[in-house]
């Protein structure tokens, strides 16, 4: 399969108007209280504190709100920004939600507790019996605290995707419970419909964009081109390959070293998308993934059954052959990571020489290694093979050792997927002989579904 002809770069004007329109939106945020505050806000410290907390409480909701826009899979979003720079965005924006809504209950609390004169717990104990929806909206907080939390790289590195992803999909709950508490009782939505109806529509385009995104338009696009698994692999200790069978698949817009998510209809797959990256280059009839036992799901894809009905979600990633700018590519693989680079193997031309190193702590670790020698074999010389087996020490990824293995490395196209660690080090030897951001192209191991 020869390189696409379009170039996938996310350009600096895609990323402008993307941060006009989020900043557009917080100063429309920001107005809802500037327009409606009174004079009486702030005649005392606990009255002055009462209005800082209505202000945290809608930023860290706008935050939250934007934040799950940011991953709502919305097509014309992720050509014009780029999904790996949405996700960044998407995790750093969390804390700042988390931290302002946390700001509002504590500095509500504290104000009307001020000026009632009565004990902290006392005061919250009359919000939540007083106000209206304020049991939903603890809840909620509640539940912003536990998504929060366990996005923490320390906190995912200890629990499977599994547990992970039920957790962080408690922010839609949660930023939804909010919802009718703020607008009954907040001060800058009480008597200004206008007001109302502005909030209204962020919630309601959020829902809408999450049920149509990334639930309807899979849904359609799945039950249309009618996958199924066709038959499951065995490629080594622990690692299986699935191949995938449909009908006009090359529909999809799929590349090599893009992933979807996948739910599989049978006992224990179908609630939840897991993301796998594809294998080899997908075809017409058939899309293959191949994936290693590090949970519960993924060891049970082991035993899929032919037939069962795939649904995928996807594709995304911009880690594809047409981001290339050299006829000469170094192509990285830590792990089960020489998954999507054996896809995008298939995806340069003839006329492009590649560099693959496959790094792996033991032999039986060399997963796909009869594709890769079939490949280099067949290549006419233009793909070499280096595979380097064994403990960190004895591979040093420094930029002297990767020069020395490749000496056109500080000309290449670099594309890695890995373990972070593997991937700093190879990063920082790029930066060490000045390869720029543009040519180094990294998939990290990380959960990618937001």
């Amino acid at each position: 399969m020869t390189a696409p002809t379009r170039i996938y770069k996310h350009s600096a004007a895609g990323t402008d108007w993307a941060a006009l329109i989020m900043g557009g939106g917080l100063g429309l945020t920001l107005a809802l209280q500037l327009t409606t505050v009174r004079k009486s806000d702030f005649t005392s410290f606990y009255s002055t504190i009462a209005s800082v907390s209505r202000l945290s409480a809608l930023v860290g909701t706008y935050f939250a709100i934007i934040g799950i826009f940011l991953v709502a899979r919305i097509p014309w979003v992720e050509k014009g920004v780029g999904h790996d720079r949405l996700v960044t965005w998407h995790r750093k924006l969390g804390p700042y939600s988390l931290f302002a809504v946390g700001f509002h209950v504590l500095f509500i609390t504290l104000s009307f507790a001020g000026q009632d004169g009565v004990p902290l717990y006392v005061e919250l104990w009359r919000l939540l019996t007083t106000f209206d929806w304020m049991w939903a909206a603890l809840a909620g907080f509640v539940l912003m605290i536990m998504a929060g939390v366990t996005s923490y790289k320390k906190a995912r590195a200890k629990m499977s995707y599994e547990t992970w992803w039920i957790i962080h999909i408690y922010t839609y709950a949660a930023i939804a419970a909010s919802f009718m508490h703020q607008v009954l009782n907040g001060q800058m939505f009480i008597g200004h419909p206008l007001n109302r109806a502005y909030w209204t529509l962020l919630y309601v385009l959020m829902a809408f964009s999450i049920i149509y995104w990334r639930f309807g338009v899979p849904l359609v696009r799945s039950t249309k081109h009618s996958i199924r698994v066709e038959k499951v692999m065995v490629e080594g200790p622990g690692v299986v390959s699935v191949i995938m069978k449909g009908r006009n698949l090359h529909k999809l817009s799929a590349q090599g070293g893009q992933f979807f998510g996948w739910r599989f209809l049978t006992r224990g797959h179908f609630l939840m998308s897991h993301p796998y990256s594809l294998s080899a280059a997908p075809t017409e009839h058939f899309l293959r993934i191949t994936v290693k036992d590090l949970g519960d799901h993924s060891r049970s894809l082991a035993f899929l059954k032919p037939g069962t009905r795939v649904f995928v979600e996807g594709p995304y990633g911009a880690f594809t052959a047409g981001r290339s700018t050299r006829p000469h590519v170094v192509l990285i693989g830590g792990g089960v990571g020489i998954t999507p680079v054996r896809a995008l193997m298939d995806e340069f031309n003839g006329g492009v020489q590649m560099d693959v190193i496959f790094r792996a702590s033991k032999e039986e670790d060399l997963v796909l290694r009869n594709e890769l020698d079939y490949m280099a074999f067949n290549s006419g010389g233009s793909i070499r093979i280096h595979y380097l087996v064994g403990p960190r020490k004895n591979h040093p990824m420094d930029s002297r050792s990767l020069r020395r293995l490749v000496p056109q490395f500080a000309d290449s196209d670099i594309y890695i997927c890995g373990p972070e660690p593997l991937v700093s080090a190879v990063r920082q030897a790029a930066e060490g002989v000045g390869v720029p951001k543009n040519r180094f192209h990294d998939e990290a191991f990380a959960f990618h579904s937001e």
